[in-house]
């Protein structure tokens, strides 16, 4: 019985891999039928894509992917849905907005982010977005165009823009956002210009229960808000683990936090009860829309104007930046947020 148990797992797999394989010739071949155009993604890799992008996936960074995505108003063409950890957190509930096939499209990837390469084949998308060029090597032994994106340093949201405007067929949209984020920077700016250091708050963004700061970028947003954060010395790359020694020293006097239900548990830490925005019950969490603004995403820009409201609220009014963040997603992810909802985003006393 063992023995015929091991001959029918054998002859599953070998169909199953036949099945898959077949697919995937399917799949290049129609690809190689199609008129189609090449472009060259960020890694330097030439990829051909159709001439009309009807159905795009995301894989791995797919909060950063599917943002950029919805910001040239094409969210209507993400195809899969959202991997379980982001789908299942209740933070990124808009995504079904913006991009209403990711509430029932395939899952490309499985519940600890494995890829499921037979999903992808069967989907058969016109083009698919990553991050990781091991995802694209992936893709290209399938034959599904990948196009890579990197966001390391801020400089690489305008390569990105453009890329996408390629991508998509919207250089003009992708013009649009980069002026956009152009004026909205350059606001910050002039609003928080000649800040005394003694008027600037000292800011720990993140998750001080595990004692992490996740993204680098937030060193960048914290100080175009007029804000000095405790991180930025020890920020080498990436994202940074600390201490409790260290959070002691910093001593934020602000603290913005991931989720709300963190300031129980920080109060209740006898280690964090001397810090100062503990004391003083000074606390904001950071949005999330299409994604994490306190992350990357191309709302940066809003995020500056959200922490300059909190650290600055007579520079900046609840009302100008209720209306920023209005425009914004109303022209460039075609999006009419409720006025609940841009207050929600805000926050406050009355509105977390």
């Amino acid at each position: 019985m063992a023995l015929l148990k091991t001959i029918k797992t054998r002859v599953f797999l070998r169909a199953f891999l036949a099945a898959v394989m077949a697919l995937a010739a399917e799949s290049q071949a129609l690809g190689e039928a199609k008129p189609g155009r090449e472009i060259t993604d960020m890694a330097g890799r030439a990829v051909l894509l159709p001439l009309e992008i009807k159905n795009i996936g995301t894989l791995g960074s797919v909060g950063v992917l599917n943002a950029l995505v919805e910001a040239m108003g094409e969210g209507s063409k993400i195809m899969n849905r959202l991997p379980h950890s982001f789908a299942s957190s209740g933070r990124w509930g808009l995504q079904r907005e913006f991009a209403p096939r990711s509430e029932f499209g395939p899952l490309f990837e499985g519940a600890s982010r494995e890829l499921l390469i037979e999903n992808v084949i069967m989907a058969k998308p016109d083009v698919v977005l990553a991050m990781a060029k091991e995802l694209c090597d992936h893709m290209d032994r399938i034959g599904v165009p990948c196009v890579y994106l990197e966001w390391k340093d801020l400089g690489d949201i305008k390569d990105a823009m453009e890329l996408m405007g390629q991508v998509l067929g919207r250089p003009d949209r992708a013009k649009r956002y980069l002026e956009w984020f152009d004026q909205k920077i350059a606001l910050a700016e002039e609003l928080t210009k000649g800040l005394p250091e003694k008027r600037k708050p000292k800011v720990l963004y993140g998750d001080p229960l595990r004692l992490s700061q996740p993204h680098q970028i937030a060193e960048w947003w914290i100080a175009k808000a007029g804000g000095r954060s405790v991180t930025s010395q020890s920020m080498v790359k990436g994202s940074l683990k600390y201490n409790i020694e260290d959070l002691l020293l910093w001593d934020p006097e602000v603290m913005i936090l991931l989720s709300h239900s963190d300031v129980s548990e920080i109060k209740k830490n006898e280690n964090l009860k001397n810090v100062n925005a503990v004391k003083n019950d000074k606390f904001y969490f950071i949005p999330t829309v299409a994604h994490t603004w306190g992350n990357r995403t191309v709302e940066q820009p809003l995020t500056v104007l959200w922490a300059i409201h909190q650290f600055h609220p007579n520079l900046l009014s609840r009302e100008r930046l209720a209306q920023e963040i209005k425009d914004f997603y109303s022209t460039f992810f075609l999006y009419e947020l409720s006025e609940e909802r841009i207050n929600a985003i805000i926050g406050g006393p009355d509105f977390d």
